[in-house]
């Protein structure tokens, strides 16, 4: 592929993209939009409306450091519970940003702004961005940088991610800085190479319209961003009863895709076991440095393991990412004492 520019506003490579999937690099990231949220009320009105427990999220009120940082990630739900929208939520000293893909972001803010009523709250678009580094170590932060957050970008293993917030007009400087601390400037295929390996879902990409949280492993591992023991928030009843009483019929998956065929499957292709039955989707594809055309599929639970394809292209599914516990929810197993079930 040439070099280009995204959809998404972002260079896609700079000429050498498998060279640049090596860690450590830097990427621009900065297609994300990042919203301010002040007021009193800031916090306890985001965690009235998203899916994580936000209400006690550390600001600057309770630490001695001004330039204290924690993020943690949150959904917005619709009311049967089906994924409209993933974000991160930062605390920087007194400040709080929303950030999110910038798909779906007019629709998170409008929601958001006629929700305030009278609560002590304001939400403006700030002209932040995001630079991200992919390394075995944090980045350290720098001057121009108004904060930064290290994370494991999988739920098992995976390397080790930096988020630096930046302003916009001094992306290219904070870009630069990194480069000659020793990471590689990569495009947004590195990216999101690394982001299928770790089987982290682009909602609207790799998510369809009736998504649940716990079909994406991700969200709800470790309660990463769907808290179970919190209060009441739109879509909660499902993520609820799925939690308690079941599991979701489908799971989200990381795939090979063959390599040998003319044209690679493009995101949103029906996948089918046997030739003819749908048994899924495809979301994200992307060619991987060390195993070729790699991807996100959401699958029905029942096709792990079948022989599966995308038009003309031939699937194998990475088992080990594919969430297929046989655990009981502590309400389904209450339910089968009652049934005098074993």
């Amino acid at each position: 592929m040439d070099n280009q520019d995204t959809p998404r506003g972002v260079a896609w490579h700079y000429g050498d993209p498998l060279v640049e999937q090596r860690a450590p690099f830097v990427v621009d990231r900065s297609d994300r939009v990042v919203a301010k949220v002040s007021g009193s009320d800031r916090l306890s009105f985001l965690n009235n409306l998203l899916s994580q427990k936000l209400d006690d999220l550390v600001s600057s009120d309770n630490s001695d450091d001004a330039a204290w940082v924690q993020r943690r990630e949150a959904l917005n739900l619709d009311a049967q519970g089906r994924v409209l929208q993933h974000m991160t939520v930062w605390a920087v000293g007194d400040e709080v940003y929303v950030e999110c893909a910038r798909a779906g972001s007019q629709e998170l803010f409008d929601y958001l702004q006629k929700m305030i009523f009278w609560s002590d709250v304001q939400i403006e678009i700030t002209d932040l961005a995001i630079v991200t580094t992919v390394s075995d170590s944090p980045a350290e932060p720098l001057d121009c940088c108004v904060a930064s957050a290290s994370y494991p970008l999988g739920v098992a293993s995976g390397p080790l991610v930096t988020d630096l917030l930046v302003e916009r007009s001094a992306l290219l400087d904070a870009a630069s800085l990194l480069v000659e601390q020793g990471y590689r400037l990569a495009g947004l295929m590195a990216w999101e190479a690394e982001r299928v390996m770790a089987v982290m879902p682009e909602v609207g990409v790799d998510t369809d319209t009736t998504t649940i949280p716990h079909e994406t492993y991700a969200f709800v591992k470790d309660q990463r961003a769907v808290h179970f023991d919190k209060g009441c928030y739109r879509g909660q009843e499902t993520v609820a009863r799925v939690h308690f009483l079941g599991r979701s019929p489908r799971t989200l998956v990381q795939v090979y895709l063959d390599g040998s065929v003319p044209k690679l499957p493009a995101p949103g292709t029906p996948i089918t076991a046997g030739g003819t039955r749908s048994v899924g989707v495809l979301g994200t594809v992307v060619d991987h440095a060390d195993f070729g055309p790699i991807g996100l599929a959401l699958l029905k639970r029942s096709a792990v393991g079948k022989q599966l394809a995308a038009g003309e292209c031939a699937l194998s599914v990475e088992t080990d990412t594919a969430d297929l516990e046989e655990t009981k929810g502590a309400g389904r197993e209450a339910i089968e004492r009652l049934r005098g079930g074993k």
